[in-house]
């Protein structure tokens, strides 16, 4: 049996105010919960076991995934008390796997949204013999992540985070956010503490002369971790450039769920969501934003780049461009909201209150 950890735990604190009643990995993409796609990929390359390694609103998976037969899966959830960090979830979780000592596990981390080969990670795992084998991929500014030199066999050299001088960038490789951990090291990972499998865990098995092997694959590649990149990588989702077996429909310029209502003249591009039960008004222009269940847009508004939370509504005439509108607030006409203004949510904002000139 193929068998996965899925770290799900995160509080989601820079998606704020999505993340307020939903944890991050349910938070819709392309018409479903982000953590459906992981699944749906993990599935299909022949993992067979998930266990979800849950924190943050815990309660909210089971009930909407159960035991995962609906998929093609067999799903586990493990609930921490206390936040334990990376390394401290896989730990935790470990008591829930079948696979033997030198058998391969696959680690997830729940806010990527790849277009990895994971078969092609496992094949590279067994053929090398590694402890541990992480997915790579390259980045234009790695000063944000972690560094992951390799040497010409794409055996792992050492770990080098958030390198901010020039002399300290030796290469644009960085931890991608996957692994396949033989069974056996999990069980190193010491318990009943916070511990970070990349500050710690890894940087320690280096050390100790263990062979940890790196995979560059350079396919789609996206963090999700703010509100810009989660509305990019659910259009992206919906436009196909970001492949997953789970999008609620073909690929297009716009995901329209069932019993959404919108307006025949209302125009939808870039990739648009428009969830389960919302309503486009008249003449609404919307390009390469998300609105969530239940969302209103009245007539003439125009959305560029936006999240639109649950219940949320939108007046006549309204500007958003990059915006995030939390569940249940009201933006009233004629306001305009630009360059990542977040509102929060049950919220409502009066009619005129917010309006930029042209020259700003």
């Amino acid at each position: 049996m193929t068998e996965a950890i899925l770290l799900v735990g995160g509080k989601g604190t820079r998606l704020r105010p999505l993340t307020v009643n939903t944890p991050k990995p349910m938070v819709p993409a392309a018409g479903v919960p982000f953590l459906t796609h992981q699944l749906a990929r993990a599935r299909a390359a022949g993992v067979e076991h998930v266990v979800l390694a849950t924190s943050y609103l815990a309660e909210v998976f089971e009930p909407y995934f159960g035991d995962g037969s609906s998929l093609g899966l067999s799903l586990e959830y493990v609930t921490e008390e206390e936040p334990l960090g990376t390394g401290g979830a896989i730990r935790n979780v470990a008591s829930r796997l079948h696979s033997g000592p030198d058998d391969p596990v696959l680690v997830f981390n729940g806010d990527i949204l790849t277009g990895l080969d994971i078969r092609a990670l496992v094949a590279a795992h067994d053929d090398s013999g590694a402890d541990v084998s992480l997915h790579l991929t390259r980045v234009d500014d790695p000063r944000a992540f972690g560094l992951v030199p390799t040497d010409p066999t794409g055996r792992v050299t050492a770990f080098l985070e958030k390198p901010q001088t020039p002399e300290e960038i030796v290469t644009d490789q960085i931890n991608a956010g996957a692994y396949v951990f033989r069974r056996s090291v999990i069980d190193t990972i010491p318990t009943g503490r916070p511990v970070s499998v990349e500050r710690e865990t890894f940087p320690e098995l280096l050390a100790s002369g263990a062979h940890l092997q790196g995979l560059v694959d350079s396919t789609y590649w996206l963090d999700l971790g703010t509100p810009q990149a989660f509305v990019r990588g659910s259009a992206d989702l919906v436009l196909g450039r970001a492949p997953s077996p789970a999008v609620p429909g073909r690929c297009g310029d716009r995901l329209v769920l069932p019993s959404a209502r919108v307006a025949p003249d209302a125009k939808l591009t870039g990739g648009t969501v428009v969830g389960a039960g919302a309503v486009v008004g008249e003449g609404a222009r919307i390009s390469g934003s998300t609105l969530h269940a239940g969302a209103v847009v009245e007539a003439g508004a125009v959305i560029t780049d936006s999240l639109i939370g649950a219940g949320a509504r939108i007046g006549a005439r309204t500007v958003l461009t990059g915006a995030v509108i939390g569940d249940g607030a009201r933006v009233g006409p004629d306001n305009e909201l630009r360059d990542g203004v977040r509102v929060w949510c049950d919220t409502t904002l009066p009619a005129g209150a917010v309006r930029f000139s042209s020259d700003q």
